[in-house]
């Protein structure tokens, strides 16, 4: 019988890990069910503005790019979310995404090309991205009145 280990506990014993993505919150670059996640133990180093970290928030993992490097901690927040998260520690953060395997057939590398030029376009774009996701989900609740009415 196996033991059950911790993302924390493979990443420190190998290095690496290697799971299929839950949540929706790094829509569209990681879907649901469909991708798997390559994520290498994080180094000593600071890590960069445009970086998908893995980090542990209270008893759940979350996968969300860094938007801002201040001099004690990151501003994070999912490439399909709109709200920050703050105070975000390098003692928090597990690792950092370097790859996505799409439908188990193809390789993205995080730091190729098509990654970095998404990244960018995506955290540089975030106070227009997060005005059409905020509009998104106020027509949602719109819709979902007037189906209940």
């Amino acid at each position: 019988m196996s033991e059950t280990k911790t993302y924390e506990e493979i990443l420190q014993r190998e290095g690496r890990l290697v799971a299929i993505n839950s949540g929706t919150s790094m829509l569209p670059l990681l879907r649901q069910g469909r991708d798997v996640m390559v994520i290498e133990r994080r180094g000593e180093e600071r890590l960069k503005k445009y970086d998908p970290v893995l980090y542990k928030s209270g008893d759940r993992y979350v996968l969300h790019r860094i938007i801002q490097v201040r001099q004690n901690d990151y501003v994070i927040v999912g490439d399909n979310c709109r709200i920050k998260e703050y105070g975000i520690k390098d003692e928090d953060i597990l690792g950092v995404l370097t790859a996505v395997i799409r439908d188990g057939k193809r390789e993205l590398k995080t730091d190729g090309i098509v990654c970095r030029i998404y990244a960018h376009l995506w955290v540089d774009l975030f106070p227009l991205r997060a005005e059409l996701i905020h509009m998104r989900e106020r027509i949602k609740r719109i819709r979902r009145k007037i189906r209940r009415d």
